[in-house]
């Protein structure tokens, strides 16, 4: 597999929705660059902010878009075209409606699941051949309540769990940048209670 060259943290922009359950993707690059000492700068062509960071002795690009959630493809693929990197060496992290809080999933290509910032990236690409941070956030129990649901924000119990699931990705994540995603995905996907 080819290396990481680039990092997308999706979300919404703006501090209403700071700590919404809909940020995961955002808090996710905002954790990793803290870690790296790296801050992000705005940058108007890409559509949004952009930090460099070193990821086990490789340069890797962080993206935060500046549009809402459901145009995040514009962002993505402009800064794709921008720094010329494949599809296949971008890993967006996104929340997961699909796994608890605490839990999080590395995955390449596949659908969007309903996730709209994934569903316009792949519009714009006109495939889904990247990989995929899937940040678990819990379902409400019930399709009506999902979006005041990933619009609202995480108990504290499950904030914890949120950040406990980002600091864990972001352990494996040199594996990942090197191309070795099958152990990256063993180590993150083993319990480790």
């Amino acid at each position: 597999m080819a290396e990481l060259r680039l990092i997308v943290g999706l979300g919404n922009p703006g501090q209403d929705y700071a700590r919404t359950r809909h940020n995961a993707g955002f808090r996710f690059v905002g954790a990793l660059a803290d870690r790296c000492g790296e801050r992000f700068r705005i940058d108007a062509k890409l559509f949004g902010e952009t930090a460099r960071v070193a990821i086990g002795g490789s340069q890797v690009w962080l993206l935060r878009p500046a549009t809402f959630m459901n145009l995040s493809g514009k962002s993505v693929t402009a800064a794709l075209r921008f720094w010329k990197i494949e599809p296949e060496q971008a890993l967006l992290a996104h929340d997961e409606l699909d796994l608890p809080p605490g839990t999080a999933r590395l995955k390449f290509d596949g659908g969007h699941g309903g996730q709209n910032g994934l569903r316009d990236t792949m519009r714009l690409l006109g495939h889904g051949r990247f990989h995929r941070l899937r940040i678990g956030i819990g379902h409400p129990g019930h399709k009506d309540k999902v979006t005041p649901w990933v619009l609202g924000r995480a108990s504290a119990d499950d904030d914890i769990l949120i950040d406990r699931a980002i600091d864990a990705a972001i352990d494996v994540l040199p594996l990942a940048v090197a191309g070795d995603f099958n152990e990256a995905m063993k180590r993150l996907h083993t319990n480790r209670e």
